[in-house]
């Protein structure tokens, strides 16, 4: 796949999905495309009891579409119960004409992540053992100088945007300056 992914890693309770919530509308004004891929560890449904799609998937249809003139939903079930891998489901995205994709997870594989840390929680630094991590963002600590990857302040998601517009641009090898944007 072409389109650029990066990950934000962390434990659970560190903020991830309330920072990609915030991310995400800065990037968009920036003129990005962004898609976003979020692993969970719980079984989840998106459809209920008693509404058709529901029922169709109960009755065997494997994948089931929902769609309307606002969005479109596809639900597949796995033949057997298996941890999801991210090159897989990355695969599901492609042609889609993103720009970038974010996922929150995945945090055991290999791909650009920036970790997100609150040594208020008392969890370990993922970095320096997951050499895929690109930046650290956190809301305080303190850490070695020599740290080599970027310190960014979690608390500041135009901070954070920038970082990201930034790599993105460096990713693409482009010699043009950076497009202009409005965050």
């Amino acid at each position: 796949m072409d389109t650029p992914v990066l990950g934000f890693a962390a434990f659970s309770g560190t903020g991830k999905t309330t920072l990609l919530k915030i991310l995400i509308p800065l990037l968009k004004r920036a003129g990005l495309k962004v898609g976003a891929i979020k692993h969970s560890h719980h079984s989840f449904d998106v459809d209920h009891p008693g509404k058709d799609s529901f029922e169709l998937r109960a009755a065997g249809a494997t994948p089931v579409m929902i769609t309307s003139s606002k969005r479109r939903a596809i639900i597949t079930e796995r033949e057997a119960p298996q941890e999801p891998c991210l090159a897989e489901e990355l695969a599901h995205l492609e042609g889609s004409g993103l720009d970038l994709i974010l996922v929150e997870g995945f945090k055991h594989e290999r791909y650009p992540k920036i970790e997100l840390h609150r040594p208020a929680l008392g969890k370990p630094l993922l970095f320096p053992e997951d050499d895929s991590i690109i930046a650290l963002a956190t809301d305080g600590g303190t850490f070695p100088d020599t740290v080599p990857i970027p310190r960014l302040d979690l608390n500041d998601p135009r901070q954070i945007a920038d970082f990201i517009l930034n790599w993105l641009h460096t990713r693409s090898g482009s010699n043009q300056p950076l497009r202009p944007y409005t965050l």
